[in-house]
């Protein structure tokens, strides 16, 4: 068979060249495609992140808005000032009285077995068998006395644990205390408890339903025509309509209370007038939120804080 003409081989090697070529351009537009389509994720991505930053930084500054309100002399619990914001961008902030909360250095204080007795109790409604209670409080105690004398179900220095033999600085301590890590390693174990009061009685106006059950005396049908009647017309703590107690004896009347006894043995562990107030409020923008919570003492013009925290 003869050779194939110059001019057809010509032809067949420019046609491959020009296939060659084009596959070579469309795969060099497909990595260009690939690169641009890259950039342009990736700047939106930076966008959205640029977005979310400043959103963020926003729904913090609504927050912080929120509390520097809360802290004016003028602010009180329920006023409709604690609410606002413009724009897509709010605040909601609420004022409790800390003193609603066991102040765990004032229980512990000279283990007064009234006070013991009222952090036994509270353990026993949150579910914790007797002898873990007795343990719980008996390390407690081991951990702020000032002695190395360890008490019947406590425990003192050992092997990687050694107690500081002084008050609690702050509550999240509690978690180091052997006989504590499991209550610790629940969701809001503190919800109850503090450090901040100034006189570390228990404010009735303020308590939970759990530190008022665990008060001597207290029933539950009590407690709960208390709250009822504290929470106001609508129902909601916090709020401008909520009953006002000033003293002991209107939260007895409050509960149908004419005891004399059940007033001596609240007496040493209730009181009112408290300056020292639990600040949260929540800054939001858009769908970002965040939260500040202070503790502070306010007592007129004079502001303290205790505490500050970014939830």
């Amino acid at each position: 068979m003869g050779a194939l003409p110059k001019s057809s081989v010509t032809d067949r090697r420019l046609k491959n060249e020009r296939g060659a070529a084009l596959l070579l351009s469309l795969w060099a537009l497909f990595l260009l495609s690939a690169m641009v389509i890259s950039w342009a994720l990736e700047i939106n991505s930076r966008v959205l992140l640029s977005g979310n930053a400043n959103r963020a930084l926003e729904a913090e500054a609504m927050a912080c808005s929120g509390a520097e309100i809360a802290l004016h002399p003028a602010v009180k619990p329920g006023s409709p000032l604690l609410r606002g914001g413009m724009g897509g961008k709010k605040f909601d902030a609420r004022i409790t009285g800390e003193a609603g909360r066991m102040n765990l250095n004032f229980l512990l204080a000279g283990e007064n077995p009234v006070k013991l007795e009222l952090l036994r109790k509270y353990l026993e409604i949150k579910g914790v068998d007797l002898n873990e209670r007795d343990h719980m409080i008996d390390c407690l105690l081991d951990w702020v006395d000032a002695d190395n004398l360890e008490h019947l179900n406590g425990a003192e220095e050992g092997p990687g644990y050694k107690p500081p033999n002084k008050p609690l600085a702050k509550i999240e301590e509690v978690r180091k205390v052997r006989g504590w890590e499991e209550f610790t390693s629940t969701a809001d174990w503190d919800a109850d408890f503090t450090l901040d009061t100034a006189s570390g009685l228990i404010e009735p106006v303020w308590a939970s339903r759990d530190v008022l059950l665990s008060l001597p005396g207290m029933t539950e049908p009590f407690v709960d025509q208390f709250l009822a009647l504290r929470r106001g017309p609508d129902g909601i703590e916090g709020t401008e309509d909520d009953a006002v107690f000033k003293n002991l004896d209107e939260v007895l009347v409050a509960l149908g209370y004419a005891s004399q006894q059940v007033k001596q043995q609240l007496s040493g562990l209730i009181g009112f007038g408290d300056p020292t107030i639990r600040v949260v409020s929540v800054g939001q923008s858009g769908e970002v939120t965040r939260t500040v919570r202070m503790v502070v003492r306010k007592a007129g013009n004079a502001i303290q804080l205790r505490s500050w925290k970014e939830l």
